[in-house]
């Protein structure tokens, strides 16, 4: 039997603490931080954004994730047409150890050295993927409609031994606005996995904005899309980094919650668009 995504509704609302933002930049980093006002040994997360994406478009999520009591960098670099993939992973790694290595709110707050993950969206989903092969401090990864980069995130999932959650599209997808295979990337990770699709999710609708967006023909943001993704976002990195057991169904891949559906076995090679022979020998 299927676990059940419960508290997805608490947990895709505003957190209970207060919400501090800073600037990034101080630091010699172009970006920003969101943490909880307080809070000792907190679990913290670097964030990378989409292609032509400003930190900006991601502040609702971001205060999100500090509302919860996960601290966040967000590097605002590689923003330009043509982006540094390996660079901006790079980048990923340094806020990570800005987040333990620079005082942070007014000494009321200190981050876990070992409560340490990469999450991002888009591009900076597969960057964060990047970031997090073969490296020590990162504890837990999210992609959240990862595209394709170079060198190629599908490819590096195969040493990826850390726990991942993978969102993308499901059956209802439009591949149209989806610029990567995420499916085939969580099939490929080598520790373990969870592929969840939001209903009606696409990868355009998860950034915050929407006038850009329609301007440009490229779709529009989606309000509840974001809102169900925090969620399993959050019960997500509150299993994994903050060792919350009652959020354990987060990271469990066959779990079931209200619009989302999960990808498994045979089901996540078919949406990756794998044979079954090419999924017999997709690790070679």
């Amino acid at each position: 039997m299927s676990a059940k995504l419960k508290k997805l509704a608490e947990l895709s609302k505003r957190g209970p603490h207060k919400v501090l933002e800073g600037d990034l930049g101080y630091t010699g980093l172009p970006g920003k931080v969101y943490t909880p006002a307080e809070g000792k040994n907190l679990p913290a997360v670097a964030f990378g954004h989409d292609w032509r994406q400003s930190v900006d478009d991601y502040h609702g999520t971001l205060r999100h994730l500090a509302s919860w009591g996960i601290a966040v960098a967000a590097p605002a670099t590689e923003k330009g047409w043509r982006p540094d993939h390996a660079g901006f992973a790079a980048d990923l790694e340094t806020a990570l150890q800005i987040l333990t290595g620079v005082r942070l709110g007014n000494g009321k707050i200190s981050i876990h050295p070992q409560r340490l993950g990469v999450v991002g969206h888009g591009m900076g989903g597969g960057a964060a993927v990047l970031t997090a092969v073969e490296n020590p401090k990162v504890q837990a990864v999210a992609a959240i409609y990862p595209a394709n980069v170079a060198p190629s995130a599908v490819e590096a999932a195969r040493r990826a031994l850390r726990p991942g959650l993978i969102i993308g599209p499901g059956e209802d997808g439009d591949s149209l606005f989806d610029p990567g295979n995420p499916a085939k990337l969580a099939y490929n990770w080598a520790g373990e996995v969870a592929y969840r699709s939001v209903k009606k999710g696409e990868q355009q609708s998860f950034s915050e904005d929407s006038l850009t967006k329609r301007l440009l023909g490229l779709g529009k943001s989606s309000a509840s899309l974001q809102t169900t993704v925090r969620g399993l976002l959050t019960g997500f990195l509150l299993h994994q980094l903050a060792g919350e057991k009652k959020y354990s169904s987060y990271s469990e891949p066959d779990a079931e919650g209200k619009n989302v559906t999960s990808y498994t076995g045979e089901d996540l090679a078919e949406l990756a668009g794998l044979t079954k022979d090419d999924s017999l020998f997709s690790f070679f």
